[in-house]
């Protein structure tokens, strides 16, 4: 659906102000929105798979380690497709009350799309550098956005998600670097064209939910503080908005419905939008990319 039949919609959860604001500006933060049996839920198991991690000593299909991880001191980047592992997430994500929120934006049919838990740890916890996230997956429209749940309160210090208000409606960049090796960063020579002056960071307390535009520029500062900063992320897209990339093809939950219907007619946004690699040959992390760390760039082109 366009914004104006999404707006004339009656809204579930969200006001009409918050809508409106998330079409002008690309995000909307909601404060206070998951209870606190949910959030209790979700921590048991994130704490139980953060315990588990400890017996890993590379990065795999689940977990995304930073490279002195370890059993004794564990630096988890992030937990991969927790909907495709554990029933919790996956009720949370396909029946959880933030597809309220994925209705009231995107329209009446509403699909999964996928899910991560970034985590970034205590100490040093890796930045995300400025990016959009539908370069890497794109769609034929950009009616797709993620929704983001604070598992802890969330303070200037720890690296909360930084947006750039209203870069949803300005240029899609390109996030290969000069020698066409894809980063998933926005080139340093094209950041003068994004209005970091505007950049706005969207702190909160445990339970507050972010909303971002697949288009949005957006990134984190590394955690400096002493305390985690376990951020779940989950996106969903309107039923009529197509994957045409195979980045998702292993997992089994992406695609489903999970409000209204499927689409019978496929919608297309005249703006094209750059191709990322061919994901066959596996997928590492954003952070792995970005850090440059051995191997990324070589599984992504093998």
């Amino acid at each position: 659906m366009l914004s104006e039949e999404v707006l004339a919609r009656p809204a579930k959860v969200l006001s009409q102000e918050q809508r409106q604001g998330y079409f002008r500006d690309g995000y909307v933060c909601v404060e206070d929105f998951i209870s606190e049996e949910w959030l209790d839920r979700l921590w048991q198991v994130t704490n139980d798979f953060i315990e588990k991690s400890r017996a890993v000593a590379a990065p795999d299909e689940f977990f995304d380690i930073e490279p002195d991880h370890n059993a004794t001191n564990p630096r988890l980047r992030r937990i991969n497709h927790p909907v495709e592992n554990h029933p919790v997430y996956r009720e949370f994500a396909l029946n959880g009350p933030i597809v309220d929120i994925a209705e009231d934006l995107l329209g009446a049919d509403v699909k999964f799309h996928h899910s991560k838990l970034n985590l970034k740890w205590a100490g040093g916890g890796e930045e995300v550098k400025w990016h959009q996230d539908i370069q890497f997956y794109p769609h034929t429209n950009y009616s797709h956005l993620a929704i983001g749940l604070y598992l802890h309160d969330v303070d200037d210090e720890m690296g909360p998600l930084g947006v750039i208000p209203g870069s949803h409606r300005g240029e899609l960049f390109d996030l290969y670097d000069e020698n066409e090796q894809w980063t998933g960063a926005v080139r340093d020579a094209d950041m003068s064209r994004v209005a970091l002056d505007k950049a706005v960071w969207l702190t909160g307390k445990r339970g507050s939910v972010t909303v971002h535009n697949c288009r949005l520029v957006h990134g984190s500062t590394e955690n400096r503080s002493p305390r985690m900063r376990p951020l779940l992320l989950n996106a969903f897209s309107a039923a009529d908005s197509m994957p045409v990339t195979n980045l998702l093809d292993s997992t089994t939950h992406s695609g489903a419905i999970v409000r209204g219907q499927p689409a019978k007619w496929m919608r297309f946004d005249p703006e094209p939008c750059l191709i990322p690699p061919d994901w066959s040959a596996g997928y590492t992390s954003i952070f792995s990319l970005q850090q440059e760390e051995d191997g990324a760039n070589t599984l992504l082109s093998a």
